[in-house]
C-alpha cells in the first residue's frame, strides 16, 4: 500500500511545457559534486555534459512512448548530445498499430499530408544510466513538439500533461502510486504455443496459487536481484515486490508521486524488467491475459489530489471526513471511466482480462477496502485518503492510463457527479458486467463521449480510435486454436 502523500513530488518540466520555469542557473563549484553523484536528472545541458563525462559515457538513447508505450527514438555518441543537435522523428510513427501497420484512415483518423517531422526535446530530469548494456551508456525521455515548438497533441506523453493543467488551473496536483502486476514466463519463439512457466532455483515450474509466498519470489532470486540493481542504478524506486497469485505473477508497487514523474517510472521499469529477465534467460510479459485459467495483469492507480500551495489532501475536510470532491471524484470515475476504458485497456487481449470469477473487476461500482469494485477506497488517515483504480491492465501504456483516469476524475469534481452507494457484497462473480466487452466496443464509446474532446484534444482522440479500429482488422486476420478445435470438423 503506498504511504500517504505528505509531500508534493517535484514538477517535471521540458521544453514542451510552456509553463515551465527557466532552468536555474549552474551551481557553485562546491555545490556540484551533488548533481554529479545524481542517479537519475540533471538541471540543465551543461551539467549533463559533466555528468556524462565522470561516467566515461559513449552513447546517448534519447528515447519516447509512443502510443502503446514501446520506447522509439535515436542513439547517438554523447558529444552530440551535448552538442545542441536537434532530433526529430516522423510523425506517422506515432500512428502505426502494435503490429506496426498503419491503419486506413476512418472516423476523424487522419495521416499528416507530408508526414512531417516532430522534435525531440530531451526532459533532463530524466536522464540516467542504461545498466544492462556492455558499453557505458545513458537514457533520457523526450517530448514531442511540431516545427513551431508547440506540444504534440497526440503524443502519450503530451495528453498527460494536459490532463494536469486542467488540474493546475484549480490550484490542485494529483498524487498517483502505480501497482504493476507482470509473468515471468519461458521463452516463446513460436507465437501459436501457448506460454508456460518458467523454471525456478527449484527446478520445477513455479505453480499458481503462490500469492505474497516469499518462497515464491526466491524461486526467481537473481532475476529480482537484477531488477534491484538495475532500478537502483536508474534512480528508480521500488517501494515493494510481492508475487501475485497466479504461476510466476509478480507485482511491484511504485512510491506515490507526480503523475508525469510515475509514469516515467512505470515506462522504465516495463524496459528494466524485460532487459532483466532476458539476462536470465527467460521473459517478463505485460500482457494483460498471457496464460489462460490463470488471473490477469493489472496495474491499479492509487489516485488523491492536493493544493499545490498547502499540500493538503482535498478529498479530506479539516475534520478528517469526507469532502464533496472526494465523492465527486468517485462519481466521475463511475461515470467516464467505461466511456475511457480503451485506454486502460487497449488490446483485444485486455478484455481476456475483464471477465468474472477471475479476480478482477467487471463493473463500475465502489466500496471501502472491497477489492471486488473497479474502484476501492483503501483504509487509510485522512491525510492519505486516496480512490484506487483497479481496472487498468498491465499492457496500458501508463501515460494514457493515467490521463484517463484522472481525467475521469476531474471531470466529476468539475461537473458535480454524484456516486451511488458504496458496496461490501462481491460484484465480480455475477457474471454481470457492466464495462465494454470487447476492444471495439470500448472506441465506440471513447469516442462518443464528447467531454473527451476537451480533455484529450479532439486529435488524440480520432488518431486514437482509428489506430484501435485498425488493430482490431488486423486481430481478425488470424484465426485463433478455438477456432479450430471446434470448428473445424463440426460446423
Amino acid at each position: 500500500m503506498p504511504p500517504p502523500p505528505a509531500k508534493e513530488a517535484t514538477p517535471v518540466g521540458t521544453a514542451a511545457n510552456p509553463k515551465r520555469d527557466p532552468a536555474p542557473a549552474l551551481p557553485a563549484a562546491d555545490e556540484r559534486r551533488g548533481f554529479l553523484d545524481s542517479r537519475r536528472g540533471v538541471r540543465s545541458m551543461d551539467e549533463a555534459a559533466d555528468w556524462l563525462r565522470v561516467r566515461a559515457i559513449e552513447d546517448v538513447e534519447c528515447i519516447t512512448p509512443d502510443l502503446a508505450g514501446v520506447p522509439r527514438g535515436k542513439m547517438m555518441p554523447a558529444k552530440k548530445f551535448t552538442g545542441n543537435t536537434s532530433l526529430a522523428l516522423p510523425s506517422a510513427l506515432f500512428m502505426h498499430t502494435i503490429s506496426g501497420e498503419y491503419p486506413e484512415e476512418s472516423g476523424e483518423f487522419r495521416y499528416s499530408p507530408n508526414d512531417g517531422d516532430l522534435k525531440l526535446v530531451p526532459d533532463l530530469s530524466t536522464l540516467s544510466a542504461v545498466p544492462w548494456e556492455t558499453d557505458p551508456t545513458a537514457q533520457v525521455i523526450c517530448d514531442l513538439v511540431d516545427t513551431q515548438g508547440q506540444a504534440v497533441a497526440y503524443t502519450p506523453r503530451n495528453v498527460l500533461k494536459r490532463v494536469l493543467a486542467l488540474y493546475e488551473e484549480r490550484g490542485w496536483r494529483p498524487i498517483v502510486a502505480p501497482e504493476i502486476e507482470f509473468y515471468l514466463v519461458s521463452k516463446n519463439v513460436d507465437p501459436d504455443y501457448p506460454l508456460v512457466p518458467p523454471i525456478g532455483r527449484s527446478g520445477r515450474q513455479i505453480q499458481g496459487g503462490q500469492a505474497y509466498s516469499i518462497g515464491g519470489v526466491n524461486e526467481f532470486d537473481e532475476l529480482i536481484d537484477d531488477i534491484y540493481h538495475y532500478s537502483d542504478a536508474q534512480g528508480l524506486e521500488i517501494d515493494t515486490l510481492i508475487h501475485e497469485d497466479g504461476a510466476a505473477q509478480l507485482e511491484i508497487n511504485l512510491r506515490h508521486g507526480h503523475p508525469v514523474e510515475l509514469a516515467d517510472q512505470v515506462f522504465m521499469f516495463k524496459r528494466t524488467i524485460r532487459e532483466a529477465a532476458m539476462g536470465q534467460g527467460i521473459y517478463a510479459t505485460f500482457m494483460a491475459k498471457p496464460i489462460q485459467g490463470q488471473p490477469g495483469s493489472a496495474m491499479h492507480i492509487h489516485q488523491s489530489v492536493v493544493e499545490i500551495d498547502s499540500g493538503r489532501n482535498i478529498f479530506s475536510q479539516e475534520d478528517g471526513s469526507p469532502s464533496p470532491e472526494f465523492y465527486r471524484f468517485i462519481g466521475g470515475m463511475q461515470r467516464y471511466v467505461p466511456a475511457a476504458l480503451v485506454m486502460m485497456a487497449p488490446y483485444v487481449n485486455s478484455y481476456r482480462r475483464l471477465t468474472y470469477g477471475m479476480s478482477a473487476p467487471t463493473n463500475n461500482a465502489w466500496g471501502y477496502d472491497n477489492r471486488t469494485t473497479a474502484f476501492r477506497i483503501p483504509t487509510s488517515d485522512p491525510s492519505a485518503r486516496r480512490v484506487e483504480n483497479r481496472l487498468p491492465s498491465s499492457d496500458a501504456n501508463p501515460y494514457l492510463a493515467l490521463a484517463a483516469s484522472l481525467a475521469c476524475g476531474y471531470l466529476g469534481i468539475v461537473n458535480a457527479i454524484e456516486p451511488d452507494q458504496p458496496t461490501d457484497r462481491t460484484v465480480n462473480e455475477s457474471g454481470e458486467i457492466s464495462l465494454p466487452r470487447g476492444l471495439l466496443e470500448a472506441v465506440a464509446a471513447f469516442e462518443a463521449e464528447v467531454a473527451f474532446h476537451d480533455v484529450f484534444s479532439r486529435e488524440f482522440v480520432g488518431t486514437y480510435a482509428g489506430i484501435k479500429r485498425g488493430e482490431f482488422e488486423t486481430f481478425m486476420q488470424v484465426i485463433s486454436p478455438w477456432e479450430r478445435e471446434y470448428l473445424l470438423l463440426q460446423v
